[in-house]
């Protein structure tokens, strides 16, 4: 259950200190040790509290990346005219991320329990997948404008398209991701998106 829930709204405060407990935990202890118990303690409720508004901390550490996500400036899609460029930024800072012990632990667990629970799954969906998407939407719009991007092209398709190689080498552990590889995957990516009469164009 989000804590945004209508009628289960509780104060921002506790809900920020809720959050920023289950990060700090995360990036602290292996994934096993990240209770909601634990949790409660940091943030200073009671764990009951917790699942009035979470089901399970895998709920509380979703709720918590996309309220991370959402403040940090990281995680913008930035426009400076170049899409190349702008996608590659987005993807070097994914790969630093990915490369980190703590965050790829956290991710990896999420990873299983959303793939076990159509709820958490539906809940990453919401909160994390769709405001990327949106992101990306927006940015995919002006860059047909600017003729780098095919009329045609699906906006879900193109994010798959940008996002999928570097998380499908870290799943894998297929090779080293490096800012290199992510700057070769923009510049794929790219020439994938071009309008067809422009099969080599670049962002």
């Amino acid at each position: 259950m989000s804590p945004d829930d209508p009628g289960r709204r509780r104060s921002s405060r506790s809900t920020a200190a809720i959050l920023e407990a289950a990060l700090a935990l995360a990036a602290e202890r292996p994934y096993p040790q990240v209770t909601v118990e634990s949790i409660a303690a940091r943030a200073g409720v009671s764990k009951a509290t917790i699942y009035r508004w979470w089901p399970s901390r895998g709920a509380v550490l979703v709720d918590a990346l996309a309220a991370r996500n959402a403040r940090d400036v990281a995680y913008g899609l930035p426009d400076t005219g170049d899409l190349r460029g702008d996608l590659a930024v987005v993807l070097r800072g994914v790969v630093d991320e990915l490369a980190d012990p703590a965050w790829d632990a956290l991710l990896r667990a999420l990873t299983v329990e959303t793939l076990q629970d159509d709820t958490l799954r539906s809940q990453v969906l919401a909160t994390i997948f769709t405001p990327q998407l949106e992101a990306f939407a927006a940015r995919f719009a002006v860059a047909r404008a600017a003729g780098q991007v095919g009329d045609d092209v699906d906006d879900l398709a193109a994010l798959e398209l940008v996002v999928a190689p570097v998380f499908h080498r870290w799943q894998q552990g297929s090779g080293s991701l490096t800012h290199a590889y992510a700057d070769g995957v923009a510049a794929r990516a790219c020439r994938a998106l071009a309008p067809a009469d422009r099969p080599d164009a670049e962002g």
